[in-house]
């Protein structure tokens, strides 16, 4: 089965992300990998606050893709999977790409704001897109969603 991998954050093109990697999966019989990255915490003086927070961000990673299951099953028939991993978004992608074989393509959400595509697009497409083993999709930021659903 060939999944479809999205990067779950709180900006607002993760959800064009989402629809697409979910419209697709639908009409391809695919599946839906959805990647939350929990940046790792800088302030390493006392292990217990840091400890707390690296649980405080699992828990908000989890409330997140839950929500977010919801709205991929209603609009795809399927039950994503969750994947929470630390690090650098970057690094973690790739890593996720080359452990997960029936990862067949990477959807991005890019930036609306006019300030560039966003760092992971620009990351992953531009400096760092020899490194992957699957194509890119990037779906811009100021498209509608009745327009990702024809589409897709």
């Amino acid at each position: 089965m060939r999944k479809f991998m999205i990067v779950v954050d709180e900006t607002p093109e993760c959800a064009n992300a989402l629809r697409f990697a979910a419209r697709r999966a639908a009409k391809t019989g695919g599946g839906v990998v959805m990647l939350y990255v929990i940046r790792p915490e800088e302030f390493q003086h006392w292990i217990g606050v840091a400890e707390v927070m690296r649980a405080e961000a699992r828990e908000a990673a989890e409330e997140r893709l839950s929500q977010l299951a919801e709205e991929v099953k209603a609009l795809s028939g399927v039950l994503p999977e969750f994947v929470i991993r630390e690090g650098d978004a970057r690094d973690e992608v790739l890593a996720q790409i080359k452990e997960d074989s029936e990862i067949g393509v990477l959807v991005l959400g890019a930036g609306a704001s006019g300030d560039g595509p966003g760092p992971l697009v620009s990351a992953l497409v531009g400096r760092m897109a020899g490194g992957l083993t699957v194509p890119v999709t990037v779906v811009p930021g100021g498209m509608s969603l009745d327009r990702i659903d024809a589409v897709c």
